[in-house]
């Protein structure tokens, strides 16, 4: 099997000189889903069976209202049959051996690539991304399923041997250590069962199926709920025939689209389940940890959860980097990452520079329809986030200053269009503390780096974060001191955004995650498997 390669789409375009063709793949395909995908309905996936319900889900377009589709509207029921589907498959898919699982996912990989524009397409319509946010999004995916494969063959699915020699010294009773016969050890690892993966409506794609490859190509089967409240069901369903193209077997990878009070609540509390991995709020993930711990059940989460990250501006450092950086990883798709960047700690020597450079780049930042190569800003996801802008907005004018946005803008199309927001506040105010999902920044001053290393970390979660400074001793102790999971120094293209499969590995810590392991890394498919010690004597 050849060595792992980022799949690296928009920069091989740019790099060759065909930024043209790039553009017309993309318009071209987003004619294509609207011709042929939208407006269809979608059954269930259970084991071999596609299952219809009696109540739907209508998923339609935050861009302009466009309807996507008709999707099942499952409930505890159908959830309980995918679970049973999943657990019957369970047997031969982790008998299967490990080559040919990776086989398998190398070959989704390269269904994937082939339809790369039409999937990002149906991700700029279904969550409002931009032609560049979606096809990176689908090079995450075909990453991770590369790269987790890559693994699992390079590491014979992570076995190791030892042997303990013979003795020839005899004793009367055996203890820890005794004199005997030779002893061949094996470690293995072994899968756990059905694995639950519940999906997030920002990285639809790549979240979930990283997520799923790590649970799949390590010998589990899974149940796969897409996201349902923002809805990204059409996403989910393409992962889910692409996975079957590839040679995934009925019963091994279920499709089920559903409410998470039902179907969710299901995963959680089934004794049949033995792992979830989830990417969510933390309030959320707390919540489902609870649910199965008050059932009296025992499960592995595999758990990515909310961020509120920080940027430290130096005054030793590239002024128009900070501010090109900051820009980019708070404003880009709308503020609705896990990573983006949220609060920044600038250098009170160097604050009305900083600030002047943050709004002269955002002031170029084109709010409007996504699917327009122009536009970098688009909707915001739902009426639940624009009630949280509204509010957020009221609080930085009333307790700090709004120095950029803050108001609804009219495009003429259906969605909602909001203006990113720059506002001077306090640390202390909870604007600095509560995840938001907005492009909202909040900005405040320091006079000493230890004070803003000790801002930077005075938050409950811990994801990603960056500094500016060309100073080496600021690097080293932001280095050492920073209590977050994926730190950059000195990044232009994105102070907290942007990780790279193989690269970075992208972690929380604290309440942003849970196994301190993170994905796109050599650690993460550990998680999806328990070892098993063998020893035999001959």
């Amino acid at each position: 099997m050849p060595g792992f390669v980022n799949e690296y789409t928009y920069r091989n375009y740019m790099e060759s000189g065909k930024e043209g063709e790039f553009d017309k793949a993309f318009d071209d395909a987003v004619d294509m889903v609207g011709r042929e995908l939208f407006g269809k309905e979608h059954p269930l996936h259970i084991g071999d069976n596609n299952v219809m319900t009696q109540e739907k889900l209508i998923e339609y377009s935050p861009i302009d209202g466009t309807l996507l589709g008709n999707f099942q509207k499952a409930g505890r029921n159908e959830a309980r049959q995918a679970i049973d589907a999943a657990a019957d498959a369970f047997a031969s898919w982790s008998a299967m051996d490990y080559r040919d699982r990776a086989a398998i996912f190398q070959k989704a990989a390269d269904l994937f690539s082939r339809s790369k524009f039409e999937l990002a397409a149906i991700l700029s319509m279904e969550n409002g991304k931009t032609r560049y946010e979606s096809i990176g999004e689908v090079d995450e995916a075909i990453d991770f399923m590369r790269y987790y494969a890559t693994e699992v063959m390079s590491s014979r699915n992570f076995a190791r041997k030892a042997v303990i020699r013979a003795s020839a010294a005899k004793v009367a009773e055996g203890f820890q250590g005794a004199p005997g016969r030779e002893e061949k050890v094996s470690i293995l690892m072994k899968p756990y069962g059905v694995f639950g993966i519940i999906g997030p409506f920002n990285f639809p794609l790549s979240i979930s199926v990283g997520m799923s490859t790590g649970a799949l190509i390590t010998g589990n089967t899974v149940v796969f709920k897409p996201s349902t409240d923002n809805m990204t069901m059409l996403t989910g369903m393409r992962i889910y025939e692409l996975f079957r193209e590839a040679g995934i077997p009925a019963g091994v990878f279920n499709y089920v689209s559903g409410p998470g009070s039902e179907v969710g609540d299901e995963i959680v509390i089934s004794p049949k389940v033995e792992g979830i991995a989830f990417t969510g709020s933390r309030k959320t993930g707390l919540a489902m940890m609870k649910r199965t711990i008050d059932a009296g059940l025992q499960k592995t989460y595999i758990v990515e959860m909310s961020g509120k990250n920080p940027v430290i501006v130096s005054k030793i450092s590239d002024i128009d980097a900070a501010a090109e950086g900051v820009a980019a990883a708070s404003f880009g798709y709308s503020g609705q990452k896990c990573s983006s960047c949220s609060r920044v700690y600038v250098h009170e020597s160097v604050k009305d520079q900083f600030v002047g450079k943050l709004l002269e780049r955002t002031r170029t930042l084109r709010i409007g329809n996504p699917l327009m190569k122009e536009s970098y800003i688009g909707p915001i996801i739902s009426k639940a986030a624009l009630d949280r802008y509204t509010a957020a907005v009221k609080e930085a004018g009333s307790s700090g200053k709004i120095i950029f946005g803050g108001k609804v803008v009219d495009t003429g199309l259906k969605g909602i269009y909001v203006e990113p927001v720059v506002a001077l506040l306090d640390h202390g105010n909870r604007l600095f503390h509560d995840e938001l999902f907005l492009p909202f920044v909040v900005i405040d001053t320091y006079k000493e780096f230890d004070e803003a290393l000790s801002k930077a970390n005075d938050s409950e979660f811990g994801l990603t974060a960056g500094l500016y400074s060309n100073k080496s001793r600021e690097i080293r102790d932001f280095l050492d001191g920073i209590r977050s999971g994926v730190v950059y120094v000195n990044r232009e293209t994105s102070a907290t955004t942007g990780a790279i499969v193989g690269m970075h590995s992208f972690v929380g810590w604290k309440g942003s995650g849970l196994t301190g392991k993170g994905t796109g890394s050599r650690l993460y498919l550990h998680q999806f498997m328990h070892e098993q010690s063998q020893s035999i004597v001959r």
